[in-house]
């Protein structure tokens, strides 16, 4: 077929094919096939007779992962349009790299090896995602499975990383087979052709049935209750002080003096009025013994919020790499945090440790600070730099001596990073978020569905409160059980069931990205010596 020579169309093809795959209201099993135009593509011009082959891999594949990045984050435009558009260029460079490089290894080693090198580079580029201050993690292809969570039941043991090299493997299999049955077409061969490749999709999903039917749900449950304040982040909320916000959510819980709670979660930065609170000071502050004496009437109950705290630095000279200059000679730095509250108790603190880049950090601040100087880069949404944490901390119950993972918002989507909380002894996973930025559009709806997947690969029940929602209640098997309605001002009372098991992907986390990094370096330094040459091959 001669349109299956047209590389535009084959570009276009995998593109829509990711896009429309992808959740929330995605076709899933889309992604089994979408990568295969793709590997069409990079075939038919390396067997063409043009030019420049390597410069037009990269030019076809980036409007391929381009079309992907838009169709599932064009929402970013509206929390920023120039946030929006650096996400969306630089991830569909950072792919279209990939597989131009993907293309140069093939044409150094044998093809079923640059087959090994194309899941293995992928998979570790995934890992870096995840790391570097140009974290992206969005499109990580794991993720695709989120809406489909009796299908991924293993991610107890592999992550989204087995996701990942699924899709792979799929897609790899599939175009193979059909180059197979196009060499020698037969009704034998398209049966081979169709059969084996839905055996592989069947067989990890009814595994994953079988473990589903495995996991216990445990017995002892704990009441919460999730504030949804419906506070609108680009008027109202930034407007309010902080004793004002707290006088909202008085009003709010007074129907719920009554109700034994044991814990109340509100969301990421409910108190943020001007700085916020002083961090040295906060235990003497207004706002704390404001917050005691609301507790007289909750008494037993653990509050987790969001709140934004600073450090203040009188001097001339930069204090930190993280501070943020107010005038000449004052520096503040900054923390998005979650505070613990319990009636009479010293109050904890945690403060948010990965960081949306462009408006939370800088991204390599060591080495474009010296050139920009004082000056953040405008995404169009940066306000300033943010200190993190380094390790993760838990909150502690002082009466049932249960302990929380607080989880701030943007950290959901992180796997490897979530299971330090649960090294830390972290019974369920408590999740406070602000999604208000992007309205009505599919990045609220994917954020809650992604945080499944940390159910899954935790076996934590999860207790999430979202500013304008959603806000819910998710068992250890990334079933949600009860949520609000987004844009609604409400509370929502149920409960979660603690639990210490540690599952093997807590235990070792992303081993498979790590065997990747691995076998990636060793197939790309064999293809830059030399030493095995490929055969006559496409």
């Amino acid at each position: 077929m001669r349109i299956l020579q047209n590389p535009l169309f084959l570009a276009i093809a995998s593109g829509l094919l990711l896009g429309f795959a992808w959740p929330i209201n995605g076709i899933t099993l889309l992604i089994f096939i979408a990568l295969v135009p793709l590997l069409q593509l990079e075939h038919n011009i390396r067997t063409d007779k043009k030019r420049f082959k390597a410069l037009r891999v990269f030019t076809f594949s980036y409007l391929s992962f381009l079309l992907w990045n838009l169709i599932t984050t064009w929402w970013l435009i509206h929390s920023t349009f120039w946030g929006m558009a650096f996400a969306n260029l630089c991830n569909s460079l950072f792919f279209s790299i990939l597989f131009t490089l993907f293309y140069w290894v093939k044409s150094q080693i044998p093809r079923k090896s640059a087959y090994v090198f194309l899941v293995a580079v992928w998979l570790a580029f995934e890992k870096l995602h995840l790391e570097w201050d140009f974290s992206w993690t969005w499109l990580n292809l794991g993720n695709v499975f989120s809406e489909k969570i009796y299908w991924i039941q293993w991610y107890e043991y592999t992550g989204t990383f087995g996701g990942s090299l699924w899709v792979w493997v799929i897609n790899i299999w599939i175009y193979n087979r059909l180059q197979s049955h196009f060499q020698n077409p037969s009704i034998k061969s398209a049966l081979t052709t169709l059969s084996l490749p839905l055996i592989a999709i069947a067989l990890p999903i009814a595994f994953s049935l079988y473990t589903y039917q495995k996991v216990p749900l445990a017995e002892k449950k704990l009441n919460i209750a999730l504030l949804q304040p419906n506070i609108d982040p680009y008027g109202e909320k930034y407007k309010l002080t902080n004793l004002e916000l707290l006088e909202q959510l008085i009003n709010q819980m007074k129907l719920y003096r009554d109700i034994n709670l044991d814990y109340l979660l509100t969301p990421e930065t409910y108190f943020a009025e001007g700085f916020g609170e002083e961090l040295a000071t906060y235990d003497s502050s207004i706002l704390h013994q404001a917050i005691q004496n609301e507790l007289n009437y909750f008494p037993n109950t653990q509050w987790i919020t969001g709140i934004q705290f600073y450090d203040v630095y009188p001097q001339k000279n930069t204090p930190s790499l993280t501070a943020n200059k107010v005038r000449e000679g004052l520096w503040v730095d900054y923390y998005n945090s979650a505070l613990q509250e319990s009636f009479q108790q010293v109050p904890e603190v945690y403060h948010k440790s990965k960081l949306v880049v462009g408006i939370e950090n800088m991204p390599f601040k060591e080495v474009l600070k010296p050139i920009l100087g004082n000056v953040l880069i405008d995404l169009g949404g940066t306000v300033s730099s943010r200190v993190v944490q380094e390790n993760r901390s838990v909150f502690s119950h002082p009466i049932l001596n249960t302990k929380a993972a607080p989880i701030i918002c943007w950290e959901s989507v992180f796997g490897e990073f979530v299971t330090g909380y649960i090294r830390e002894g972290a019974q369920f996973l408590a999740v406070i978020s602000n999604d208000a930025w992007w309205d009505n559009t599919p990045g609220h709806k994917q954020l809650l569905s992604y945080t499944k997947l940390r159910a899954i690969e935790t076996r934590r029940a999860i207790a999430r409160s979202a500013n304008t929602g959603i806000s819910a209640f998710i068992n250890a098997k990334g079933e949600i059980e009860q949520q609000t309605n987004f844009n609604t001002k409400t509370v929502l009372i149920g409960s979660v069931a603690p639990r210490d098991i540690i599952t093997f992907y807590v235990r070792y986390g992303d081993a498979l990205s790590r065997i990747a990094i691995l076998v990636c370096g060793l197939y790309l330094l064999l293809a830059i010596s030399g030493r095995i040459k490929p055969k006559n091959q496409s």
